[in-house]
């Protein structure tokens, strides 16, 4: 079901700031701030060839990475997303299999303007998974 890994999220409690550790201090390429209120944060992507790392920095007080950062102080890892084909198929076969997509099981837009949907982390091992449909 599953296809490539997307991104590897990080919360970070300065964006600036880590945007700029990994453009001066690994070399990589950093994409511009993207605000997206509609999920409470604003990201950056760092495109790593194969992948990318997403920074995450809360935007608001009601930011669900502000949760996060209170409770690690110093950022970490957030999420894992992996790309799949048909999110709503995905979502149902998930479901039937005992695992819990979170919200009200509608994909929202996520950063790259396609449909998104996170997985309980208990279902998971602790990892926060994300789907994104391509």
């Amino acid at each position: 079901m599953i296809g490539r890994l997307n991104h590897i999220a990080i919360a970070v409690p300065d964006l600036a700031a880590a945007s700029a550790k990994y453009r001066d201090l690994l070399g990589a390429h950093v994409g511009q701030p993207q605000p997206l209120p509609e999920h409470g944060v604003t990201v950056v992507f760092i495109d790593t060839g194969n992948t990318k790392v997403e920074l995450l920095e809360p935007l608001g007080d009601n930011s669900p990475i502000a949760a996060f950062l209170t409770r690690n102080p110093g950022g970490g890892m957030h999420h894992i997303c992996f790309e799949v084909t048909d999110i709503r198929a995905a979502a149902a076969t998930l479901t039937d299999g005992g695992a819990r997509v979170l919200g009200d099981g509608t994909p929202k837009t996520g950063a790259h303007g396609r449909p998104v949907l996170f997985l309980h982390p208990k279902d998971f091992d602790g990892t926060l998974v994300e789907l994104e449909e391509v």
